[in-house]
């Protein structure tokens, strides 16, 4: 794992990688901004025509469920991370495939732009649902002072780990090895998922933390079958 966090860290360099950086920011804003203006004129229809509560009231609540999004954006942002980057973790993996593996390129599967929109989605949902479905616990646990991140750490480790570990095996497995593949990787994808799950949780570095996991997976792939 350390060998290939270095490794990932070097990758960053890499301008295949620089340019995937920037795509993968400018789209995720762009979804951060269409979800907060859809709340914002969602809360204000509500309110006003169909409650019929004044514009002063639909403002106050608009800002409400505004805020409100900030307040949760540390689930949202992963969720919404994951599912961009699933957009571009096949040139991801490619990029750093074509610095440091290159016999893997002759005969990939690859992943179509649909699929990976589809598992994406997929990848997104799965995240709330199991955030919302933890957020009692979430709650209860903070009271321990550290049973609530170690809890969301642990969670989304597992969910992260799946999804970076799929977006590498995907190009290289059938269906049948990756079953296989994914026992046998079950605590090393755990792992690279907790990490993330980490870096996702600090400012800026949140923003590189989706592409240096995808690398990550890459070279935890490469290695362990080589």
């Amino acid at each position: 794992m350390i060998r290939a966090l270095f490794l990932s860290l070097g990758d960053l360099a890499d301008p295949a990688i620089l340019r995937i950086f920037a795509k993968s920011i400018a789209a995720t804003l762009v979804v951060f901004v269409a979800l907060g203006a859809g709340l914002w004129f969602a809360t204000r229809w509500l309110v006003i025509d169909q409650l019929d509560w004044g514009e002063t009231a639909g403002t106050l609540a608009a800002i409400s469920g505004f805020l409100a999004m900030l307040l949760f954006g540390w689930v949202l942002f992963r969720a919404i991370a994951i599912a961009v980057i699933w957009l571009f973790g096949d040139e991801i993996v490619v990029a750093v495939e074509r610095r440091h593996y290159p016999a893997a390129l002759a005969s990939p599967r690859g992943v179509s732009r649909p699929r990976s929109l589809a598992l994406g989605l997929r990848s997104a949902g799965r995240a709330m649902i199991v955030n919302v479905a933890l957020a009692p616990l979430y709650v209860v646990l903070l009271v321990t002072g550290f049973g609530t991140p170690l809890l969301f750490y642990a969670s989304n480790g597992w969910l992260l780990g799946a999804d970076l570990g799929e977006m590498v095996a995907a190009r290289h497995m059938t269906q049948v090895e990756m079953k296989a593949w994914y026992r046998a990787t079950r605590w090393t994808r755990w792992d690279l998922g907790v990490l993330v799950a980490a870096l996702l949780s600090v400012p800026l570095v949140n923003l590189i933390a989706p592409i240096l996991g995808v690398a990550v997976a890459t070279h935890l792939f490469h290695r362990r079958t080589a």
